[in-house]
């Protein structure tokens, strides 16, 4: 054990000093809630107050309370290169049909292959039916007919869910930056503690000292776990402060980090720090160069980010539940709305989780023992 320790000392040692890659390894833990806090803040302001819409209306004088109708809306009659890129026009016979009870013609000129402007042609599009909608009622009641009489079924919703479950999506967003940010935050390390000090021909002299390949895995894993559970700190601690300051009850729900919760979600990722920093280990060393190293984790990362994602938006949830990082994830997303912890999943992948951080473990004491993986042959 105390070989264990002087070894694990001088892996952070070795990692404290270069504090360019501690730092890009913990940018994600920091800068990622900030950042998605700031586009939530942005995306709630456009969807409670939008921006009035500029429609260039031909023949405007022909329909006067639709003008003022869609003006209401934020709909605005106007002039000008934005405007003329969504048109309304009137027909000329539109107050004769309107006087009539007929239907009159309104025809939306727009390119609808244009992504930019296929919002507002849904909204010009919603406005014109819910206009033509009140308008309908307002004719059958001229003529003694009770609107209701079109509406054969009234359904109503008793909606049950609460506050904190509404935010599903956004909660399955939010648990996914924070679990993957344990594969992030020690990924530098792992490059530099195995291809990286083979490349400075540190291994073979560390190997040369009496200790075993056992005792240098362990405290390289360690190590590399040490910066995966720090990067789960600071993403939990910057998360508490930062998720309360959007105003989340404009959408109808709320998201909370509770320090019950951070408790909760470092005792879980606890076991995912640990297949991390085996799994970076392990395709690390099989690299011969730190670039290499570098290519090789760039592809596996992409295993459990399809598993943090698959589980978020609840692609095939009964395999997920029971899988490493996706049955985490799951476990904590129940937790986080209100339910309760679901133990037996949550233990089953857990304990994958661990069996697969131990079975690399053992894959590279074997490796270590070989000098082609030593020394890069």
């Amino acid at each position: 054990m105390a070989k264990i320790i002087t070894l694990l000392r001088k892996e952070l040692v070795d990692a404290s000093r270069d504090k360019r890659s501690v730092l890009a390894g913990l940018y994600y833990a920091i800068g990622t809630p900030l950042l998605m806090c700031g586009l939530f803040m942005v995306l709630i302001n456009q969807l409670s107050s939008p921006e009035d819409l500029p429609v260039k209306i031909i023949h405007a004088d022909k329909a006067p309370d639709l003008v003022r109708y869609l003006g209401q809306q934020g709909i605005n009659d106007e002039t000008g290169p934005k405007a003329d890129k969504l048109v309304l026009q009137i027909s000329q016979d539109y107050p004769a049909k309107m006087a009539r009870g007929e239907s009159a013609e309104v025809i939306v000129i727009a390119d609808n292959s244009d992504e930019k402007m296929q919002d507002s042609i849904r909204r010009l599009q919603k406005a014109l039916q819910a206009y033509a909608s009140e308008m309908g009622s307002l004719r059958l009641i001229a003529r003694g007919i009770d609107p209701r009489i079109l509406k054969p079924l009234e359904v109503q919703m008793h909606d049950q869910a609460t506050p904190d479950s509404k935010g599903g999506m956004i909660l399955g967003l939010a648990l996914f930056t924070m679990l993957y940010s344990v594969f992030i935050s020690g990924m530098n390390l792992a490059i530099d503690t195995s291809a990286g000090e083979r490349e400075r021909n540190s291994l073979g002299l560390l190997l040369s000292h009496p200790v075993t390949t056992w005792q240098l895995v362990i405290s390289k894993l360690l190590a590399v776990t040490t910066f995966a559970m720090l990067g789960l700190v600071l993403i939990l601690l910057i998360s508490h402060f930062a998720y309360p300051m959007v105003p989340w009850a404009e959408l109808g729900f709320s998201i909370t980090i509770s320090p019950q919760f951070m408790l909760l979600m470092l005792i879980v990722g606890l076991p995912v720090a640990m297949l991390a920093a085996g799994l970076q280990l392990f395709v690390s060393f099989m690299a011969k160069t730190f670039k290499e190293a570098q290519s090789y984790l760039t592809m596996v990362m992409f295993i459990p980010l399809a598993l943090s994602m698959s589980a978020s938006y609840n692609i095939a949830p009964e395999v997920l539940k029971w899988l490493p990082v996706s049955g985490q994830q799951q476990a904590l997303m129940e937790v986080i709305k209100g339910k309760s912890l679901p133990w037996l999943e949550l233990a089953v992948s857990s304990g994958l989780t661990l069996l697969l951080a131990v079975m690399l473990s053992v894959a590279l004491t074997r490796m270590l023992r070989s000098e082609k993986v030593v020394f890069g042959l």
